[in-house]
């Protein structure tokens, strides 16, 4: 089964909390959030798994659940498909408890990008081939958001910004924000870089010093 990504005209703050306030009990399973964002679509729910990156709020087992879902999802955008998620990733219950206000928190900072998010730059998100290097981004930022160093900052923010920009763009049809979205994955790349260098050039000290 093909997908389409058609504009919405319902602004982006408005269906994320209407999608939240629909999230009932103790726990949530991806699952439950894919059947309340109805019909909207695969880039909104990428949109929604990027809000509790924004926020330095730290939900276990979120990172990886919500990573690995975006990975499947962006695989689904450059297929022309619709995703299949195992159960082990759909099925996984996170606490509504900390959840929610994150979400919450995140949605208020996403409600902020509606007043700028217009149609323009229709060359990058106007063609399936465009959209599927935009899915290859959105891939390459899960990939960077399931790096297991969650606890060094923005780590998880950058390239959450980078998928929500990303997404936006496409779902808006709004080029400006996919390059912002680019943008982005490149400083998220960077600091990647550099704290792997970091990390190698303290080990060669310490080697050193014991040697």
């Amino acid at each position: 089964m093909s997908i389409e990504f058609s504009d919405t005209r319902e602004k982006m703050g408005d269906t994320l909390r209407r999608t939240i306030a629909s999230i009932e009990g103790e726990t949530v399973t991806l699952r439950q959030l894919m059947g309340a964002m109805g019909e909207q679509g695969l880039l909104l729910l990428c949109i929604l798994l990027c809000v509790p990156f924004l926020i330095p709020v730290s939900i276990p087992g979120v990172s990886t659940v919500f990573g690995a879902a975006i990975i499947l999802i962006s695989l689904a955008i450059m297929l022309n498909r619709m995703p299949w998620l195992p159960s082990k990733i759909s099925e996984r219950h996170i606490e509504t408890e900390k959840l929610i206000p994150a979400l919450r928190k995140g949605v208020d900072l996403i409600a902020r990008l509606d007043r700028f998010v217009r149609p323009r730059l229709s060359a990058v998100t106007g063609t399936a081939l465009v959209n599927r290097l935009n899915g290859a981004a959105i891939l390459y930022g899960g990939i960077l958001l399931m790096f297991p160093i969650g606890l060094i900052p923005f780590s998880n923010t950058l390239p959450g910004v980078a998928i929500l920009l990303v997404a936006t763009g496409m779902l808006q049809r709004d080029g400006v924000m996919v390059i912002a979205g680019y943008a982005f994955l490149a400083a998220t790349t960077a600091y990647f870089t550099a704290l792997a260098y970091a990390a190698y050039s303290a080990g060669q000290g310490l080697s050193g010093f014991f040697v």
